[in-house]
């Protein structure tokens, strides 16, 4: 009986060391999830005016992370306190600095993704 209940408490402290070893060899990562948000004027989130298809959006975006922007062609961009990578249709990434407002007037490009960094 004794054996037996070495034997499982062996095997208990060889778990919690493996957990504690892989706990402090695996890196501890950021969780990102990117928000679509409410649109409020004054507001330092990012802001972006779109359309497509003869509809027209404004949409509003705070946290990090990336999303899906559909293919929608974009008319102008506002980064508020955020960084931004944008991913067009041909394959290019795009990034705009924080604080800065950006319009495309006579060539829009479409937006596949969008990326808060």
């Amino acid at each position: 009986m004794i054996s037996k209940t070495k034997r499982i408490a062996r095997s208990a402290a060889v778990a919690v060391a493996a957990t504690a070893a892989l706990t402090m060899i695996a890196p501890v990562g950021s969780a990102f999830a990117i928000d679509h948000i409410p649109c409020r004027g004054g507001e330092p989130f990012l802001k972006i005016w779109s359309h497509l298809g003869g509809r027209s959006s404004v949409d509003c975006y705070a946290n990090g992370g990336r999303t899906d922007f559909g293919g929608w062609w974009v008319d102008r961009i506002y980064t508020g306190n955020n960084d931004l990578i944008y991913y067009d249709a041909n394959g290019d990434s795009v990034r705009i600095n924080r604080w800065t407002d950006i319009t495309f007037p006579n060539r829009p490009p479409k937006v596949n993704a969008i990326e808060i960094v």
